[in-house]
């Protein structure tokens, strides 16, 4: 089973670096490097493709409103050159708050911006001259200076809506879900999968490991996962229309009223067991073949450090 890492905002720099070290010394299939209001992905990636050289590495996401396509078109073939062409892109839309108040971008039709900014950066990545006429999009005679060392780099999308799903399966190589509560999850997959067989189904999962202490793993993970229904109007909204409208409404509350550790403890096993892979390691590996019998063919386990990170990611490669 291929599996991936994600390594987060929850470890600092040097322990990214020495979790990607580990990580590339295992069967690891890749190392994904997440973005919003802390590190950039791509500086992080660079660092990291320098002391590692089989894994691949992936950003999981950067928003399509904070990089125009050719930005990316350009990080992405740098960090090829730097990896020796190990860069998988995920590519997300973000939150209207992230992108309105700290990026100054009108957040308008995501979906539609979607589309065009993965025809375009697909363009460019190719190596070729480009020329794009959409809507958001308007590029003449666009070519990367240095020649690209493949002409395809894997282009992934992040999706939780339908619209993005579907577009996703059009024209990227993957999908990246996050948050999606297991029994949904099969339906989904299953739609997708009758469709493209080449298709990635990529599935990003709070991972909290501790054979120690179990219960604090799962503790862990409950306030990660309720920090993500308490401020992600999209999560939320999809895991209250997905059988948890009473936990997303108590979470929210609580963590308005008390902070993330007061909500975390609204969160319930039954959210667990369908949203995270957390507790002891016989307990996350059930977990993590539950979510694979679903149909993902790529779960990418994001890390939370149940004691010191570096101590939690060797006990996480352990167990997976």
């Amino acid at each position: 089973m291929r599996v991936g890492y994600s390594l987060g905002p929850l470890l600092s720099a040097d322990e990214v670096l020495s979790c990607a070290r580990m990580a590339d010394e295992h069967n690891v299939d890749s190392i994904w490097v997440p973005e919003s209001w802390g590190r950039e992905s791509f500086a992080t990636l660079g660092a990291v493709s320098q002391v590692t050289r089989r894994v691949r590495l992936g950003t999981s996401i950067i928003s399509i409103f904070a990089r125009t396509p050719a930005t990316v078109a350009m990080g992405a073939t740098t960090l090829d050159m730097l990896s020796g062409s190990r860069t998988v892109i995920g590519l997300g839309t973000s939150t209207e708050a992230i992108v309105e108040n700290w990026h100054g971008v009108k957040f308008e039709q995501p979906a539609t911006r979607m589309r065009e900014y993965v025809e375009c950066l697909k363009l460019m990545l190719s190596g070729e001259k480009v020329n794009y006429n959409g809507r958001f999009f308007k590029v003449s005679n666009f070519k990367i200076l240095h020649t690209p060392p493949r002409k395809h780099v894997p282009v992934f999308v992040a999706a939780v809506n339908k619209n993005m799903v579907s577009l996703a399966s059009e024209l990227a190589d993957g999908v990246i879900f996050y948050l999606r509560p297991l029994d949904e999850l099969k339906k989904t997959v299953a739609q997708l999968r009758s469709g493209r067989k080449d298709f990635e189904v990529a599935l990003s999962l709070i991972c909290a490991v501790s054979n120690k202490e179990p219960d604090k793993a799962r503790e862990r993970a409950a306030r990660t996962l309720a920090f993500y229904i308490a401020v992600g109007k999209y999560y939320s909204r999809f895991l209250a229309e997905n059988g948890f409208r009473d936990e997303v409404g108590r979470i929210t509350e609580e963590y308005r009223k008390n902070g993330g550790d007061a909500a975390g403890r609204q969160v319930t096993d039954r959210m667990l067991e369908s949203l995270t892979i957390c507790g002891s390691s016989e307990e996350c590996i059930r977990s993590l073949e539950r979510f694979v019998s679903a149909g993902i063919t790529l779960p990418i386990l994001q890390t939370n450090p149940v004691s010191d990170a570096e101590g939690s990611f060797r006990e996480m490669l352990s167990t997976f």
